[in-house]
């Protein structure tokens, strides 16, 4: 994790401004030279921290180097913070006074002292800056000692020339396999070979590529072994080839592999792909491709021509890698296949064979069980464990296998782990720093996708790039961490397809665990805290505990003064011990959520490093001291589901830095404060509840200056919200994809028509939502939104929907509990009349993108006008061309379905809870031929 540490810890350096130190204190201590000196120190240290990296896994020594060195940059992090908070801290003040002097006296708001840590009055910011340029002197002073230090270790120093730090060995492969030693992927193996085989495609006659996908050890190369010795493959091709490619990615090495007794002594690239080509050229060849690494498309090209272009109709390419970046580079996913775990049958086969091969399975059978289960689906764990187990004689030698962590068996270690290792230090060091700040989680852990980024984020592993969003950096950083197989079990978005959680598995979690088994602890805090915090001590800068008991939390016998993170699950917390607080001086990340807190103590104010907080299903909390509004780094706060939150501190917008706040089912919140809206740097605000009639509510209207994006539901409340107010949010500017409003209490229905045009939305909304509205006609911007994919719309009044047909991108449309429709005509389409179609030029095209299409309790809808005399051959018209799922629930006096429906590709209908409709189509009945001639799948139920 060093390397990703320093990397952040110079952007942080090279963005310092020395204006801040001000008069005698800057020419006395020389800040400016003491950073500068640091950072050259740092740049040439950096050059050993991947050597330093990989050896400090099997030299103590090395290790202990790195801790001494990863101290220093922690604690230098720590004071470039302070320095930081002390010029956010001023920006606040400086607001307070401009605020100040626009109200009138009797109204002036009060300053609170947020921190005892920053006092007022330029003596004590004197006092402070001199502290914090003392600091970084003892620092550079530590980080000297250290640099000379590191020359005994004779580290590799890339920036010289000199020989670069070895890789763990990639062990080379052969096409040769032991066919007795093979368990499972029966199912993968047939596959692979129907696609080396198949030759029933117009793509499949040509040269086709076949990427295997999965993380190291899944056995990938095993299966491509299996199908390569296939009878029916040799048969095939006229020539295989199998290449162990590793990395680099050595063209004319490879070429030269290929073209076997052909190929050149010359390393001249042309030369070489020459013969290659002519050694397969009018032959059907299939080439394996083992272990390939780089994903550079210049690289793959120049190989790629010639094989294409040589080999004859059939010639297959089977490439196993662990990285779907390279299948995509490759651009052959839509061939791809990924590899998967094992059963734990298949795993138990594999050790068995390997622990018991000249022994009877009987005396140790329950324990194989328990043991296999370690290995998650990994092949290689299970052939590894039972080597481990095969000269084990004793039951005691087999229970301590059991019991053991499986990062403290050395075999598994140098074996299971070392594939992994190859994947790891793979990575860029910001990746390495985020897929080892997962070993915070326990086991099993489902991560989301945003919150685990914006968890990076508080730790300053994702950092802004230019002009690129944090957000952004953090999304390719999770995608990455994917495409190498450290993720799996993939939780996607059913209306995008986009990954928004997962899990990681077993053995990689264990290999995170091992590469900070110092640095992230996962303790259960039954009956205390366990002796294993006190002997680490102030090694620990991630903690999480689990299983804390109601109460107050407090661990104050351990020195925890070092910690960054504090998590807590399974647990059931009231309140924290003022005096543990006081001990959390350097948190960024304290996560509470899913606890019975019912109020944090006023000294949270003192942690000045805070970026994440989450309170979030603390049932219990009712308010947040007003301290909380001091923590000027503060990134995101999560109070979701805190129910009995009544009220947030009035001057929450001193959280300069504040980016993400989420408030969803606080039901007593009535109102925000009103100076949110001075939180320009403010992202995400997932609920707005407006007008509450208190001068210090927060209005629509202060969303102006907020630079929100991605996500928000606006809560509009009775008539307290006029036009005026709600054009000032000036919503067109904003960059949202999906907007929520809700109309909270009813108000005329000339009132919901005004406010619901004035939002103005922005063109390139994506999803809207509109719940409560009792308008007649729809908003006048709805056909200004180009990239509208999802609409739903419920629970108004409305006598008639709205010509949802027009809307050119539309995707998906529900609507929900209209009780004043009666009948769908065909203005819902976008038709003037039953006549217009008749006379379009040019024609026209309605729901021309809708996939799916649901009503929801509809109670009093009777008729669904069709479309008289249309039909699909009309030249004219065209209705839903993409239909392929139609959902009436709870609809029960509608009486039939419109014609054009049986004219759309329809594959799903669902009739449930309307009874009418049930009653005519019911199978058996005259109408049932009607749409079972034309819809495949058909659900008709009662309620």
């Amino acid at each position: 994790m060093a390397d990703a540490l320093i990397s952040v810890l110079l952007e942080r350096l090279a963005s310092t401004t020395y204006e801040y130190i001000e008069g005698g204190v800057k020419l006395v201590l020389n800040v400016k030279e003491d950073v500068e000196k640091f950072t050259g120190t740092l740049r040439v240290i950096q050059a050993v921290l991947e050597d330093a990296e990989q050896r400090q896994v099997t030299e103590q020594a090395v290790k202990i180097w790195l801790d001494e060195l990863k101290d220093v940059s922690y604690q230098m992090v720590d004071v470039l913070d302070e320095w930081n908070t002390d010029i956010l801290k001023q920006q606040v003040e400086k607001q307070e006074r401009e605020q100040n002097a626009l109200v009138p006296p009797n109204k002036k708001v009060r300053f609170f002292n947020f921190s005892r840590f920053f006092s007022f009055g330029k003596d004590s910011r004197e006092i402070l800056r001199r502290d914090i340029a003392l600091k970084i002197k003892d620092l550079n002073d530590k980080l000297t000692e250290i640099y000379k230090e590191r020359k005994k270790y004779q580290f590799l120093r890339k920036e010289l020339g000199i020989q670069q730090p070895q890789q763990p060995q990639r062990p080379q492969t052969a096409s040769y396999v032991n066919m007795s030693e093979i368990f499972g992927r029966e199912k993968e193996q047939n596959i692979l070979i129907r696609k080396l085989l198949g030759d029933s495609s117009e793509e499949e006659k040509g040269l086709l590529l076949i990427p295997i996908v999965g993380m190291g050890g899944m056995g990938k190369t095993t299966l491509t072994q299996l199908a390569y010795n296939d009878d029916q493959v040799k048969s095939h091709f006229e020539i295989r080839k199998w290449v162990c490619v590793s990395d680099p990615f050595d063209e004319i090495k490879i070429a030269k592999a290929i073209s076997g007794d052909y190929a050149p002594s010359s390393n001249e690239l042309d030369e070489v792909l020459q013969y290659m080509f002519r050694s397969i050229q009018g032959k059907r060849f299939l080439l394996v491709l083992d272990d390939v690494w780089t994903d550079d498309r210049e690289k793959w090209e120049k190989l790629k021509v010639p094989l294409m272009q040589s080999g004859a109709e059939g010639s297959r390419i089977v490439v196993t890698t662990r990285k779907l970046e390279v299948a995509n580079m490759m651009r052959a996913t839509r061939n791809m296949i990924n590899l998967g775990g094992l059963s734990d049958e298949y795993c138990l086969s594999i050790f068995n064979h390997m622990a018991f091969s000249d022994r009877d399975v009987q005396e140790f059978g329950d324990i194989s069980k328990e043991i296999v289960k370690k290995c998650k689906g990994l092949p290689l764990a299970a052939k590894t464990l039972g080597s481990l187990m095969h000269n084990k004689t004793k039951i005691g030698e087999w229970k301590e296998v059991l019991r053991s962590k499986i990062w403290d068996l050395e075999r598994i270690e140098q074996e299971v782990f070392q594939p992994l290792f190859l994947s790891y230090y793979d990575l860029s060091p910001a990746i390495k720093c985020c897929l080892l700040y997962c070993a915070t989680f326990p086991k099993y852990y489902e991560f989301k996708r945003d919150d685990l980024i914006k968890l990076w984020m508080a730790q300053d592993y994702v950092i802004s790039k230019g002009n690129k969003e944090k957000g952004t950096t953090g999304d390719v950083v999770f995608d990455n961490l994917v495409a190498r197989s450290f993720f799996q079990d993939f939780e996607k978005d059913p209306n995008t397809s986009t990954i928004t959680g997962c899990k990681m598995h077993d053995i990689v979690h264990d290999f995170v665990q091992f590469l900070t088994k110092n640095e992230c602890l996962i303790m259960d805090h039954v009956g205390g805290a366990t002796r294993e915090l006190k002997v680490l001590g102030d090694k620990v800068r991630h903690l999480t505990l689990r299983y804390v008991p109601q109460g107050p939390l407090a661990i104050s016998s351990y020195n925890c003064k070092k910690l960054r993170t504090l998590t807590t699950f399974d647990s059931t917390i009231t309140t924290i011990d003022p005096n543990f607080i006081l001990q959390l001086k350097c948190l960024r990340t304290l996560n509470l959520s899913d606890n019975s807190i019912k109020e944090l103590p006023e000294e949270i104010g003192e942690l000045i490093h805070m970026r994440h907080i989450d309170l979030s299903f603390n049932f219990d909390l009712e308010k947040l001291p007003d301290t909380i509004c001091g923590l000027y780094n503060l990134s995101t706060l999560r109070l979701r589901f805190c129910s009995r939150l009544k009220k947030l501190p009035e001057n929450m917008g001193n959280l300069i830095n504040l980016k993400h706040l989420y408030v969803e089912y606080c039901r007593d919140l009535w109102s925000l404060p009103r100076r949110i809206g001075r939180l320009t740097s403010l992202q995400t605000l997932d609920v707005c509840r407006c007008g509450g009639n208190s001068d210090e509510a927060f209005q629509i209207g202060d969303l102006r200056k907020l630079n929100l994006e991605g996500s928000l539901e606006i809560q509009l409340v009775g008539d307290a919200t006029d036009k005026s107010e709600v054009e000032k949010a000036q919503l067109w500017d904003k960059k949202l994809f999906h907007l929520r409003v809700v109309f909270e209490w009813q108000m005329n229905s000339s009132s919901s028509v005004e406010i619901l045009n004035a939002l103005r939305l922005h063109p390139d909304l994506e999803s809207l939502d509109i719940w409560g509205y009792n308008g007649a006609t729809w908003p006048n911007w709805m056909q200004s939104l180009h990239n509208l994919r999802f609409l739903f719309v419920g629970w108004g009044s409305q006598y008639e929907l709205w010509p949802i047909g027009k809307l050119e991108y539309l995707e998906i449309l529900n609507l929900y509990g209209m009780n004043g429709v009666r009948k769908v005509g065909v203005e819902f389409l976008g038709l003037e009349d039953q006549t217009s179609f008749r006379i379009r030029s040019p024609p026209l095209t309605l729901f021309p993108k809708l996939k799916q299409l649901h009503f929801y309790d509809l109670p009093n809808w009777e008729e669904w006008e069709g479309v008289e005399e249309w039909t699909k051959g009309d030249s004219e018209i065209t209705i839903m061309p993409c239909l392929s799922e139609l959902t009436i629930i709870d609809c029960p006096v509608l009486k039939a379905l419109p014609n054009f429906l049986f004219r759309t590709p329809l594959q799903t209908l669902d009739m449930l809870g309307s009874r009418k409709l049930s009653e005519r189509y019911q199978e058996g009945n005259g109408e049932w031929a009607k749409i079972s001639a034309t819809i495949p799948n058909i659900r008709i139920k009662r309620r």
